[in-house]
């Protein structure tokens, strides 16, 4: 009885862990969010060995009620989980042995903790990344809604943070749609590559009890089981495409925060944050910092930090399962911990952003951004290949420079002398509203193209 203590394992053992060991070894205060699938896991396989009378029904119904009794319990933060145990796999057995006696042991027959576990894992991350995909559906409406108040807010689009040309606010918010709409396909497209069972292939060379692996993973809600017992317990490929898929989001909405912290600027003020989304000074009074902007940004490290630690954890792993791969679980929860608090925060900063529309339009007009729209009327009407035209347009804005005044701010006499055979009507190619509005072609910042995107999207989006 000196052993009952024991995690099942040290039967074999002469001696205690080492404290130290014990620390280190033991995943309980991470893997503890996993109960809902260990518990669900288990209660199927129980189902899965009454139905193949691997075990008698007695037995099996007499473990579903402890199972789901201790189920309760930690909803009900009355179950006391123990770093002795290891992880949730071994507190949940031995809660069970407390609850029904002996006939718990039944419970693991033709399992192992690795294809448990990682079972475990692959449900939670199915899950998990459900949860991302509705929160990226709500960010993408925020985007849209603001898109849609701002089709006629003409800003600067910009190169090497330099004015390049002319765009529409509602069109440069559709650009960060696009991303989203991206990860939310990597975030599903994970969904179908784990969507394959691995309970039931054991330790790893499966197991020679008469299990059904069809009627577990159907029950589970896996598309099918795994082919291969070896492959299913040393996989983490999972985890590493979930932590991908939140590193590369990570960095969308950090390329996202970096721009409204710049434009938030007292040197671009192009854009207004409402004071819940500011904090200020200790000691400069008129300070009002975007600091949730900044966190965001900043915490993307945190997701990138995950992805190299669990790549470098799998890169010299021989096959099978290995204690090192219990690090994963920490890497993945927190990854998502932190991508999912990131989403929220740019929902409520697109929420309480509001454009200066007179400053933008003024920015939008300096740095002559309507070169590119001369050089193009040049092509179109006086049959000048794109290079003679960007000569003729370049000159004009050497010439425009010397003067100090903007494209629009030249008369039409002015023009002539750079072209001579020009008609009037080229005056219109200076101003910014016109050449938003020439950018018919299919996804370009046009009123027209834009307002068709937006319907698209708000219906993919409803």
């Amino acid at each position: 009885m000196k052993n009952k203590n024991k995690a099942i394992w040290g039967t074999r053992f002469n001696k205690a862990t080492s404290k130290i060991f014990e620390n280190i070894g033991s995943s309980i205060d991470i893997d503890k969010r996993l109960f809902e699938e260990d518990i669900f896991g288990s209660i199927i396989h129980t189902q899965m060995l009454m139905k193949q009378k691997i075990i008698s029904r007695k037995k099996g119904i007499k473990i579903i009620k402890g199972l789901k009794r201790i189920r309760k319990q930690i909803r009900e933060n009355k179950f006391v989980f123990k770093k002795k145990y290891e992880d949730i796999h071994l507190n949940i057995e031995k809660k069970l042995f407390e609850i029904i006696g002996n006939d718990a042991g039944y419970l693991h027959i033709a399992r192992s903790r690795n294809d448990q576990v990682i079972t475990d894992f692959k449900l939670w991350i199915k899950k998990a990344s459900v949860i991302i995909n509705k929160n990226l559906n709500d960010l993408i409406k925020s985007f849209l809604k603001k898109a849609e108040n701002n089709v006629q807010t003409i800003m600067p689009g910009f190169t090497h943070l330099k004015n390049a040309q002319a765009i529409s606010f509602a069109h440069y918010l559709l650009a960060y749609v696009e991303m989203f709409k991206r990860d939310k396909k990597r975030f599903t497209n994970n969904i179908r590559y784990i969507d394959e069972c691995p309970l039931g292939t054991g330790a790893l060379a499966g197991t020679s009890y008469k299990i059904d692996r069809n009627y577990t993973s159907k029950k589970l809600g896996f598309k099918k089981p795994t082919n291969n017992s070896i492959d299913s317990v040393a996989d983490r490929d999972f985890a590493l495409d979930f932590l991908s898929s939140a590193s590369i989001c990570a960095i969308h909405i950090s390329r996202f925060a970096e721009e409204l912290i710049i434009w938030n600027s007292d040197i671009f003020k192009i854009i207004k944050l409402d004071d819940k989304m500011l904090t200020g000074s200790s000691i400069m009074p008129q300070k009002k910092n975007p600091d949730p902007a900044e966190l965001i940004r900043g915490r993307a490290g945190k997701n990138f930090g995950s992805l190299q630690a669990m790549l470098t954890t799998m890169k010299g792993l021989p096959l099978s399962y290995y204690k090192d791969m219990q690090e994963d679980k920490a890497l993945v929860f927190n990854s998502y911990d932190t991508i999912l608090e990131s989403i929220i925060i740019t929902k409520e900063l697109i929420k309480n952003l509001k454009p200066n529309k007179e400053r933008m339009f003024a920015l939008a007009s300096e740095g002559y951004t309507t070169a590119t729209d001369f050089a193009d009327y040049l092509v179109q009407n006086n049959n000048l290949s794109f290079r003679d035209a960007y000569k003729i347009a370049a000159n004009l804005v050497n010439y425009a420079e010397r003067k100090k005044v903007r494209l629009d701010q030249l008369n039409f006499y002015e023009v002539k002398k750079i072209k001579n055979d020009l008609n009037k009507d080229v005056m219109k190619v200076f101003h910014v509203k016109y050449s938003v509005n020439s950018k018919k072609s299919y996804g370009g910042t046009s009123t027209k193209n834009i307002r068709k995107m937006i319907l698209k999207l708000k219906r993919e989006f409803k």
